[in-house]
């Protein structure tokens, strides 16, 4: 099951922050950031590209300023990283180099 929550901005949109299983991985976890309209829209986009079974149970962990921002900066405005990637200093990534095999996520 998935962990997290979403943020609503100033201008109407969201950010959904999500702690997913690592694709691939028995052990570990990825956090998933969307931007998007809505939250049902954001869940469209990630289910679009294959995680088919993520949903957004309450608003537990939500997304941190930084990961906001980092969300925002990005063309796609769809990225992830390990996690817990609090200290670990890792950047963030586009979708594409957690799902090889999807089409590029910026159509959404």
């Amino acid at each position: 099951m998935s962990a997290g929550g979403f943020c609503k901005l100033p201008g109407g949109t969201v950010v959904v922050a999500l702690t997913l299983p690592a694709p691939g991985s028995a052990d570990g976890a990825v956090r998933v950031l969307v931007h998007a309209a809505n939250r049902p829209r954001a869940l469209t986009r990630l289910r679009n590209l294959g995680l088919r079974a993520v949903y957004l149970r309450g608003n537990a962990q939500p997304p941190t300023p930084d990961e906001i921002t980092a969300v925002l900066h990005h063309p796609d405005g769809l990225i992830w990283r390990t996690a817990p990637d609090a200290r670990s200093g890792e950047l963030w990534h586009p979708i594409r180099a957690l799902l090889p095999g999807s089409v590029s996520a910026a159509g959404a």
